[in-house]
């Protein structure tokens, strides 16, 4: 392969360049004869994803070979000097606010990750700060707020349409369908926590009803936690409707005191807004009834608090962190609790995020109507970067199953 300077230096034969009247800012100039050094790199590896970029109406500028899967329009100076920082959250930033403009294969826009930075120490340590000093609880219910309460109309459009679950789908080959992997993830927890119609069941994090609504339907008693305002009052609506022997309390599991204890307890992808793994488990055991079980299920990352800036700033702020397994079952041992399984859903969690990304995609201009370009902008990014960490092992996640003895 030819090197990226000399590789794109005119357009694909199939490319009529358009003509402008509009001359090209300095500054972009000097920042495509950056990005062409710093991508030369890149493209020399034979993996490059081809794309073009230009100065608002301006001629295109080819990088690497073939048709470009994604274009990058270049409205001002602020996304010069945001592309030219390499510095992720601010690019995504300048997106979010319409000074770049993404529009192709946003999958594959995706591997130029490793070309970015992420470098922002004192946003890292302030998140881990602000439990410390304003309480757990009251950062949760801020945080919780800040990614939950939009309308409960802008989730539905990219979760599964049979269970509305906001986690992953268990799937046995690529080519399922989400509402089957949900489906088969909620048969799954049902099954090993072994409880029959009458019983309790702790929901830890109702969402948008998942499993209290499909073990509900099977006569189990649950109850589901949320600090969700908008959560609450869709549970509320649809246990209403499905006249379902369940419930929904507005309360911080750390918080709950329901005055007896649960025949099990389930949580669906909230162990990363639990991060202190002996507080949580504490919480577990004085909630569960001796010999009762527990289903988790969650991301993951090796080290502890490894979120993206990006995340931390705009989707999950204050103390949230994927799943450290060492660390978490470092914890377990100094319980009581016996594991009964762990399972592996790394690439069921690719191909989740993906279908979420590509329901979000079809939905776009509902979703920009609903909530604003912004907000569609920040999840956009939010959901094809998930499926891209889950999908390069970047991040992981896993079910568990935990007994407390008799």
């Amino acid at each position: 392969m030819q090197e990226a300077e000399t590789a794109v230096a005119s357009a694909p034969a199939h490319k009529i360049p358009v003509r402008s009247t509009t001359q090209e800012d300095p500054g972009f100039k000097r920042l495509i004869s950056i990005l062409r050094k710093t991508c030369q790199e890149y493209y020399a590896t034979g993996k490059g994803v081809p794309l073009q970029m230009r100065w608002q109406d301006c001629e295109w500028h080819y990088f690497g070979e073939g048709e470009p899967a994604f274009s990058v329009t270049v409205r001002d100076k602020t996304a010069v000097s945001a592309l030219a920082s390499l510095d992720a959250t601010t690019i995504f930033e300048a997106y979010m606010l319409d000074h770049l403009d993404f529009r192709g294969d946003m999958e594959r826009f995706f591997s130029f990750r490793d070309m970015t930075s992420d470098n922002h120490p004192l946003q890292y340590f302030w998140s881990l700060l602000k439990p410390l000093v304003f309480g757990q609880a009251k950062m949760d219910r801020s945080g919780i707020a800040a990614h939950y309460d939009h309308s409960h109309e802008f989730y539905l459009t990219f979760m599964d349409t049979r269970h509305r679950c906001y986690s992953q789908g268990v799937y046995l080959n690529d080519n399922e369908s989400l509402e089957d992997a949900v489906t088969r993830k909620l048969d799954f927890a049902l099954e090993q926590i072994n409880v029959k119609p009458g019983d309790r069941v702790l929901d830890i994090g109702g969402g948008w009803g998942a499993f209290n609504e499909y073990a509900g339907k099977k006569g189990i008693h649950v109850t589901s936690l949320t600090i969700s305002k908008e959560s609450e009052k869709y549970l509320n609506d649809m246990i209403a409707r499905e006249k379902i022997p369940t419930k929904v309390v507005n309360c911080h599991l750390y918080e709950y005191e329901p005055g007896f204890k649960y025949d099990a307890l389930v949580n669906l992808g909230v162990t990363e807004h639990l991060p202190d793994y002996g507080k949580s488990l504490a919480t577990y055991q004085r909630l569960l009834k001796p010999g009762g079980k527990m289903y988790l299920d969650a991301s993951a990352c090796r080290e502890k608090y490894k979120f993206h800036s990006f995340i931390y700033r705009y989707i999950y702020p204050n103390n949230c962190s994927p799943l450290c397994l060492h660390d978490y079952m470092t914890e377990l041992s100094k319980t009581p609790f016996q594991l009964r399984g762990i399972w592996d859903d790394r690439w069921s969690y690719y191909l989740t995020a993906k279908q979420w990304a590509l329901n979000f995609e079809r939905h776009r201009d509902k979703l920009v109507e609903l909530e604003g370009e912004v907000l569609f902008r920040q999840f956009q990014i939010y959901l094809w970067g998930t499926a891209d960490v889950f999908k390069k092992d970047v991040m992981q996640a896993y079910r568990w199953v935990l007994q407390l003895p008799e």
